[in-house]
């Protein structure tokens, strides 16, 4: 049975390359515009699962993909993390000299702006997926233009990588989560990671015994960060990720934060795969 994938992006993105690394089934994939769009896929029935980026390891978090996790009640039941490996491409036969112009997504050109200088008489274009980039150049055989882009986008676009690896920085990871509307149960022996969210009252003290009784739990916090809540002056929620040794361990947290805070909420419990 095939199973329909939801992707922010279109194929030959990194959100597809995430597809092609994680699930060994034969998959379909919904390309998406928009992390919104995504989210009404599975919400509406057209996708089973979706892959969405959630944090790197040079930008942070992406919070409000959070946020659209709460928010439509969604899952997350898995993790994968990417090494981002930008490459310049061009149509077959070009060289670096021929090129006129460089087009990609803006945190693309961003990533790779050491490269870019080495060449300043390049003109450099934003624009909105790498991936739809590439496929452009091909589609209308766009000599003189080139695109910044995955491996993965070069083969399916049938491009010539002129230059690979020229991100800035090497060792660029983007986290990505697997959400389904249900959840999906692991044996609890397989599960060491989870995401959570929480409320707490707005007084002195209130954050740190919460934080104290993650520790007291053996709970290692790997990822805390707040969003106000906008209905609410002065109020926050707190997205939370740990890592656990022991399911018993989380499952103590779980039944004191449920008392202690406002308001508690799992939102994934997942096998940990950080590299």
């Amino acid at each position: 049975m095939t199973t329909k994938i939801a992707i922010q992006g279109i194929k030959g993105s990194f959100h597809h390359q995430v597809v092609k690394e994680y699930f060994s089934e034969n998959v379909d994939i919904d390309e998406c515009l928009s992390f919104e769009e995504l989210i009404d896929s599975l919400i509406a029935g057209k996708s089973d699962q979706a892959v969405m980026a959630i944090e790197n390891s040079i930008a942070g978090p992406i919070i409000p993909n959070y946020a659209l996790i709460d928010k439509n009640n969604l899952h997350i039941i898995g993790e994968h993390y990417l090494n981002i490996q930008q490459n310049l491409m061009a149509l077959k036969g070009q060289k670096i000299e021929d090129i006129k112009e460089v087009h990609s997504h803006p945190m693309a050109l961003l990533q790779c702006m050491d490269f870019l200088k080495q060449y300043p008489t390049i003109k450099l274009v934003e624009d909105k997926d790498t991936a739809e980039t590439a496929r452009r150049i091909q589609e209308k055989q766009l000599t003189g233009i080139a695109a910044i882009a995955s491996e993965t986008a070069a083969e399916m676009y049938d491009l010539d990588i002129i230059a690979s690896s020229i991100q800035t920085i090497k060792n660029n990871m983007t986290r990505f989560v697997i959400i389904k509307k249900q959840n999906s149960f692991l044996p609890e022996s397989e599960i060491n990671r989870a995401s959570v969210k929480f409320e707490l009252d707005h007084k002195r003290g209130s954050l740190a015994a919460v934080l104290n009784v993650m520790s007291d739990c053996k709970l290692n916090l790997t990822k805390i960060q707040s969003l106000p809540k906008i209905e609410t002056p002065w109020k926050y929620s707190f997205f939370v990720d740990v890592t656990f040794e022991k399911y018993e361990d989380f499952a103590k947290a779980k039944a004191l934060l449920n008392i202690m805070a406002e308001y508690f909420k799992v939102l994934g419990e997942y096998k940990n795969t950080r590299p």
